[in-house]
């Protein structure tokens, strides 16, 4: 998985920070986005990130998922 790749998620995942449902379940599965970032360090010290796949779908949403949740186009 490279930045700038398109993917799409293949997996039910469950968000709660949507910006048109907040605090409301919206399922992710079949929305696509593009890699912005893999999350590998913060503030120069390596990291081992649980989801580190930083996805922006549409012009607000970022989300952190794995790589198993997700398919490139």
């Amino acid at each position: 998985m490279e930045i700038g790749a398109r993917v799409r998620v293949k997996e039910s995942v469950v968000i709660y920070h949507h910006p048109q449902h907040r605090n409301q379940p919206f399922d992710l599965q079949g929305e696509e986005g593009e890699v912005i970032a893999i999350v590998t360090e913060w503030r120069g010290r390596p990291v081992s990130a649980n989801f580190p796949v930083l996805v922006k779908i549409g012009t607000k949403l970022r989300v952190h998922l794995q790589e198993a949740e997700l398919e490139i186009i």
